[in-house]
């Protein structure tokens, strides 16, 4: 069946801004300045964790590996949809769309188990913090994260390996704007019922329960915080929790609306919106909230600014 999809089809057309037909040109800068912003952003985040001693500890440490799934999540995309709006086609390859949807769900999933681990953190901070040392240290650290991407590897190399066995039959248009999983299933002439099944219940395990498990750390949290006599100690640990929450209603809601809306109903426009909120702007916007909103963060960047001023201001360019 895999070498009947290859001699079928050899690549896909997107339609996703089929409804830009003379517009590529300009939608080819917003799409390049989000790419730069979110580079720029989630790559500063990094180096000020790496450089800065008191930003070494494990919520740091989870904002490290969320830094670079956001990067990776839209370098997946985003340089693709670049190429495609200059050459004014957008194609994609064969192997090349199992690559990008390997990828893509990789990242996803694993940024969606991580963001269930950073909720443990701070259920550990808040709710024990004399035993936080050892609930948290540098090995356990680690080893929630391999695991996370090991999770998200697992996952999609389960949907890429369905993936080979759907053939399409001459059909080649994706109505997407990149390569993903139900798009694909969308267009597949053969039975895909498996893979429809593996998709509905891989979204319990690698949307579902990790979203139970945040929504149960926070209320664990909520219960502590309340237990607080002080409004100063209410008012701290809830800024612990701010940026991460914000982060979470953005990935989960608009994961949620991307993966499990009716197949009518809807226009292309919308799904493209949809598309590129959940893939292109949240990787952008995650590094702004965690600046803005995180006093360390926003203190250690501010450091990092002064202390480059200084240092030009003393070493000249001559």
């Amino acid at each position: 069946m895999g070498e009947k999809n290859q001699t079928l089809v050899v690549g896909f057309v997107f339609l996703g801004f089929s409804g830009f037909p003379n517009s590529h040109i300009y939608l080819f800068l917003p799409f390049l300045a989000i790419y730069l912003v979110t580079l720029l952003g989630n790559l500063m985040i990094f180096i000020v964790i790496q450089v800065d001693s008191s930003l070494h500890n494990p919520m740091y440490f989870f904002l490290c590996h969320l830094s670079c799934l956001d990067i990776c999540i839209s370098s997946v995309t985003v340089p693709k949809i670049l190429v495609n709006f200059l050459s004014q086609q957008q194609t994609i390859t064969y192997n090349q769309c199992l690559a990008q949807m390997f990828f893509l769900i990789t990242f996803t999933g694993t940024e969606t188990t991580l963001l269930a681990v950073m909720a443990f953190d701070r259920y550990a901070a808040i709710c024990r913090p004399l035993h936080y040392s050892r609930l948290m240290s540098s090995k356990v650290c680690t080893i929630l994260v391999f695991a996370t991407w090991v999770w998200g590897s697992l996952d999609s190399a389960l949907h890429t390996a369905l993936s080979t066995t759907l053939s399409f039959c001459g059909i080649n248009q994706i109505h997407h704007i990149f390569c993903d999983v139900p798009p694909l299933l969308r267009i597949a002439c053969n039975d895909a019922h498996v893979n429809e099944m593996t998709v509905r219940i891989a979204s319990y395990f690698m949307a579902g329960v990790p979203l139970l498990f945040i929504i149960l750390s926070y209320s664990l949290i909520l219960r502590s915080i309340l237990k607080i006599r002080s409004t100063a100690g209410k008012r701290k640990a809830f800024s612990t929790c701010g940026s991460h929450l914000i982060v979470v209603v953005l990935y989960f809601g608009n994961g949620i609306i991307n993966y499990n809306r009716p197949s009518t109903g809807y226009s292309l426009e919308m799904d493209t919106l949809i598309s590129t909120m959940y893939c292109i702007i949240t990787p952008m916007l995650n590094p702004l909230i965690y600046s803005l909103r995180n006093k360390e963060v926003n203190g250690a960047l501010k450091k990092a600014v002064r202390f480059r001023g200084e240092s030009n201001h003393h070493n000249p360019v001559s």
